[in-house]
């Protein structure tokens, strides 16, 4: 693919993804720029984590192109941060805040790492942005969720990345730390014109922030301003169902969008991007991802 604009960080131009007979997305076309957060929202099976594992060079398409910063996607580029869903380390675990932090320069090497010049102040400046300074030498297990999630934020920022992939990093945090996270995101694509997509069933946490909405729906797609995407049209368009969204002091309700990935199959579906008026007809299948 070319590269056309310096300032594309992510593109899809007819991006298929299958496995086997079963669809996660299909004829898929978008254009993120740098600076840009997108937020990837959908039921459970219409394959976001999928999408993330294609720009992380993990999983190829089954048809259309993809570049990340005018290349094919390729695993341990150190120009894409990956902030996962928070998962509890065991208590015992023999490693520190700083030691998780130094896996995003080298953790994608076999072997026993060796040192390299440097390497300590980039861990140092990592923590110092996510400011985690006081435990950060503390072991990661004995830590508490928010804090953990804060270390794996310093661990996707540390080798200075162009584009930050967050799957479903607010998980299992409170309301508290859910607002931390973001704003530590939120702050650093503003310094450093760094693009995000972020997954989440639960775009209110992140809806301040948020540039443009990617939808995926079983069989159909929308991409678009949140005030495009999240409305009942294009819900129920997706969807082939009512969906009514209500906005109630500042937060998105979406009443009626089916929860079971396979609900709303049937009839083919229309992918469509509001801010152009792009529309293709494609079969989609729900799965897992």
């Amino acid at each position: 693919m070319n590269e056309r604009d310096a300032a594309t960080v992510v593109e899809l131009r007819a991006a298929s993804l299958r496995y086997g007979h079963r669809s996660r997305w299909e004829d898929l076309d978008l254009e993120v720029r740098a600076g840009e957060f997108m937020a990837v929202l959908g039921p459970n099976g219409v394959g976001k984590t999928s999408l993330l594992r294609v720009l992380l060079g993990l999983t190829d398409l089954s048809a259309g192109q993809v570049g990340v910063l005018g290349r094919p996607p390729r695993r341990g580029s150190p120009l894409v941060g990956y902030v996962p869903q928070q998962r509890a380390f065991d208590p015992s675990l023999p490693l520190r805040g700083r030691d998780l932090v130094h896996l995003g320069l080298d953790g994608h090497r076999w072997g026993l790492a060796r040192p390299v010049a440097g390497h300590g102040e980039l861990v140092s400046a990592a923590v110092a942005e996510v400011h985690a300074e006081s435990y950060a030498d503390a072991p990661v297990g004995l830590l508490s969720g928010g804090e953990q999630q804060r270390l794996r934020v310093a661990q996707a920022l540390v080798s200075d990345p162009a584009l930050l992939l967050c799957d479903e990093p607010l998980l299992s945090l409170d309301l508290n730390y859910q607002r931390v996270v973001v704003e530590l995101l939120d702050e650093r694509r503003r310094r450093h014109d760094t693009t995000i997509l972020f997954v989440t069933h639960e775009i209110n946490p992140i809806l301040p922030v948020v540039d443009r909405v990617l939808y995926l729906a079983p069989g159909s797609w929308a991409a678009g301003s949140p005030d495009e995407v999240l409305t009942s049209e294009t819900l129920s368009r997706l969807y082939g169902t009512n969906v009514d969204v209500l906005r109630v002091r500042g937060r998105v309700i979406v009443v009626g969008a089916p929860d079971e990935p396979d609900a709303a199959l049937g009839a083919p579906g229309h992918a469509h991007q509001p801010a152009h008026e792009h529309h293709h007809d494609h079969d989609g299948d729900g799965g897992g991802g």
